[in-house]
């Protein structure tokens, strides 16, 4: 079972740094479905977006929890770290690396992996945008938002009617 699970991690490993690897492209797709739902956001309103969380959580985190290995924070900020979700830092670090960055770039806390950060490093290189967004700096977690959807909550802040974390 053991094994099972760490071949599970591994892949899981994989598919970070694929996306890292292809952060300029799942940037762009991502920014078509923003466009989509904001579009869609009286068809969202008239439905309810209470009501429509919950399917939302669920797309979301097959989608997003494949390809980014999501933690479902409720409040994603994978476009500022170069698709690279930083709620799977063991330490929970949503600024930055911790200053135990291993030298070959793996975890202090957990050696067989990658450091978010360092991906999060080489994806905002492949963005090829002017200002690098990993330099902004974000705001601790709203623990209140975990496990809802970030994509309603997103269309709710470019229609202006939420707040947004950035």
């Amino acid at each position: 079972m053991e094994t099972g699970a760490a071949t599970e991690r591994v892949e899981t490993y994989r598919m970070r740094r694929w996306s890292v690897r292809n952060a300029r492209l799942l940037k762009s797709l991502y920014s078509v479905l923003e466009w989509i739902l904001v579009l869609c956001n009286p068809l969202l309103r008239l439905i309810g977006y209470e009501r429509l969380d919950k399917p939302f959580v669920k797309a979301e985190s097959l989608a997003k929890g494949f390809l980014l290995d999501s933690q479902n924070c409720g409040q994603c900020i994978v476009g500022f770290t170069g698709l690279s979700c930083p709620m799977n830092c063991p330490k929970k670090m949503r600024n930055g690396p911790c200053g135990g960055v291993r030298a070959d770039g793996h975890c202090e806390v957990k050696p067989g992996m990658p450091c978010v950060w360092v991906l999060a490093w080489e994806g905002n290189q492949r963005l090829r945008e002017e200002e690098i967004p990993l330099q902004v700096v974000q705001p601790p977690v709203d623990h209140r938002l975990i496990g809802r959807s970030a994509w309603l909550r997103e269309v709710r802040i470019r229609v202006g009617s939420g707040s947004h974390a950035v």
